[in-house]
């Protein structure tokens, strides 16, 4: 076992940072509900178990904090002591993942019409984490003191690897087929764009925590440093997820945006239009219709006739 700093202190960073992130799943989570209650019944309960495994898994590593650094304050026996909740949290932690990278999978799925080898490639990976994660758990829930984590080291860094994989993988393939779709008109490759810059975000965020967390383990074998990072990989995933739902009418509303502002710009006046009314031509059948009058006033003296 590592000495306080990387352990308890890095078990505590960690809370403390998931904590600030659990705050926006709060925040995104409301959003969600309050502004797409239309969408499907299926989506709403992915959020739904989302948001309850997320919350779950920042119960248990608060009640692990908690249980070293204030329960058994003082004990320095039972400090050397796993706490089963430690051991729980990774379960969650894997099942945030495993719904928010199927719910990308299908993504994939649909953008590349449908084709099974290239969804099955990504599901392999996020089976295989969870799986991973299963056993994982099944061993640690054994254990009873740090010295004996060693043992499961090599699953540790499995679950970490393939996360970043299947996380890297899922971005790159979302990026392809959203290039490939691109139309040539400017509202629909705006759109487009939007799409794929949130996409890398988005991705790049949990695989990173992930590698981070991958590294640590293998150049910091004796500490835990790597559960600072661990801890935030559910609440990234689980923000994802919601940020990539919530974003959905802001990318619509900013491309209809540019998209009329352009309009306007482009928009152009008939020469030849009438003088009672005159109709400026919009592109998409967007029209604005003005109508004018004009009044004239005759000069009397002009009518008089003009004396020689």
């Amino acid at each position: 076992m590592g000495t306080a700093d990387n352990t308890f202190g890095a078990f505590l960073i960690g809370v403390v940072v998931s904590a600030a992130l659990y705050g926006v799943t709060c925040l995104q989570t409301w959003y969600y509900f309050s502004r797409y209650f239309s969408d499907p019944w299926y989506t709403k309960l992915l959020v739904g178990a989302v948001f309850v495994s997320d919350t779950t898994h920042q119960a248990l590593i608060t009640h692990t904090v908690y249980t070293y650094l204030v329960t058994d304050f003082g004990n320095a026996s039972d400090l050397e002591k796993l706490v089963w909740s430690l051991s729980v949290e990774v379960l969650f932690n894997g099942f945030t993942g495993f719904m928010v990278q199927s719910f990308l999978a299908k993504r994939v799925y649909h953008l590349s019409n449908k084709n099974m080898i290239i969804t099955a490639s990504v599901m392999s990976l996020v089976i295989a984490e969870f799986v991973i994660v299963i056993i994982y758990v099944a061993k640690a829930v054994g254990l009873t003191t740090f010295a004996q984590v060693p043992q499961i080291r090599s699953l540790s860094m499995s679950i970490n690897a393939i996360a970043a994989a299947g996380d890297i993988l899922i971005a790159v393939l979302l990026c392809t087929f959203l290039q490939r779709s691109r139309t040539g008109f400017r509202r629909s490759d705006t759109m487009i764009k939007k799409l794929m810059l949130f996409t890398i975000n988005t991705g790049l965020l949990t695989s990173v925590c992930a590698m981070m967390s991958f590294i640590s383990i293998a150049v910091w074998p004796d500490t835990y440093i790597y559960i600072a990072f661990y801890f935030c990989v559910g609440r990234l995933y689980c923000n994802s997820l919601l940020a990539t739902l919530n974003a959905r009418k802001g990318v619509r509303r900013d491309s209809c945006d540019e998209h009329l502002s352009i309009s306007l710009h482009k928009a152009r006046r008939p020469i030849d239009s009438p003088i009672g009314s005159s109709q400026m031509e919009m592109p998409n059948d967007l029209s604005i219709k003005i109508d004018t009058t004009q009044e004239y006033t005759e000069d009397e003296d002009l009518k008089r006739p003009q004396s020689v």
